[in-house]
């Protein structure tokens, strides 16, 4: 299968790294005069693993579009919408797209397959690549079971099929709003896991995994989706990845954050936290931890004060909220 590679980050390189590993031919785009791009086409190394010469690089968008069946985009989050104004100016036609990003769009509280559609059209395929795993582990052999999902049944099967090897066990997702929300929430439950790591609070990451998820659940099942989605590789599955990795970049932004140094990394969840608030309020679901993370990097809150007033909140059974 051509795959064209739109994206060559950290994880955009991994992505490109894979596909040609299993035997797809696979080129990278970057935009010229990026650092990861420059370092790709000069080396053809990022610090973490090297492309092969199969792998072709590119700055060149309308050749990455044009050689593709399926364009698989790993860029930032809150970029997506506008980079997708500049895919449009070039025929797409039977082209499908895979979205191997975590988040919410902060401006719009929309998913990023509905960006897609804004942005696209709405009969354009696509899918989501979600799921725990850190480039570090899988370049080294370390295997992660992954989700692939889609309202375009067709895709999402000839897409699992095509991806799966024994390092990246693919499983069909069957809730299109469960794991692409309960993809980018993971991110703002990874920061406050970090601000626990940071103030010595750790053994409360327990808690934060028992009471996000059950949060999250409840928005995923306001906005149409399945609560139990919570509990999947999209969530409840990425949090040893993302609450506990040392390669978690949200959960490192967190701690840094808490004690004050200066974390340069993409963090997609500080943007996201934003995206869940409206999210809340929109739907009516009650999200105690997204919003303390909200308040601390968007109203600068006190990250201890707030986080203490979280974790001593009014008193009441466990599962009361089952009753």
């Amino acid at each position: 299968m051509k795959i064209s590679l739109l994206g060559c980050g950290r994880w955009g390189a991994f992505i490109a790294w894979y596909l040609d590993k299993i035997g797809h031919d696979v080129l990278t785009w970057g935009r010229e005069g990026s650092h990861h791009f420059e370092q790709l086409l000069q080396t053809r190394n990022n610090g973490m693993l090297t492309f092969p010469e199969s792998i072709e690089l590119s700055n060149d968008l309308g050749k990455a579009i044009e050689r593709a069946e399926v364009i698989v985009i790993s860029i930032s989050c809150q970029a997506l919408r506008s980079f997708l104004e500049d895919v449009k100016k070039y025929d797409i036609t039977g082209k499908s797209f895979v979205l191997c990003m975590k988040g919410i769009e902060a401006d719009t509280g929309k998913r990023l397959t509905e960006v897609v559609a804004d942005v696209l059209g709405e009969n354009v395929p696509v899918a989501v690549w979600v799921g725990p795993g850190h480039p570090q582990n899988f370049v080294n052999g370390i295997p992660n079971c992954m989700v692939i999902d889609s309202s375009f049944n067709d895709l999402k099967t000839k897409l699992v099929e095509e991806f799966s090897s024994k390092l990246c066990r693919f499983y069909f997702g069957s809730d299109l709003i469960g794991s692409e929300v309960g993809a980018a929430a993971k991110n703002v439950i990874g920061i406050a896991a970090g601000m626990l790591d940071g103030f010595n609070y750790s053994s409360l990451k327990g808690a934060l995994m028992s009471r996000g998820t059950y949060e999250v659940g409840k928005l995923i099942k306001a906005m149409g989706g399945s609560e139990y989605s919570a509990y999947g590789l999209c969530h409840l599955g990425d949090y040893e990845a993302t609450l506990f990795s040392k390669f978690s970049q949200n959960r490192m932004f967190g701690e840094t954050y808490v004690k004050g140094e200066c974390y340069t990394k993409l963090a997609e969840g500080v943007a996201t936290s934003r995206a869940l608030v409206y999210l809340s309020k929109k739907y009516g679901v009650e999200m105690p931890i997204v919003n303390s993370v909200n308040a601390i990097l968007t109203n600068h809150t006190d990250p201890k004060t707030e986080l203490d007033a979280l974790f001593s909140r009014s008193i009441k059974k466990e599962f009361q909220y089952f009753i």
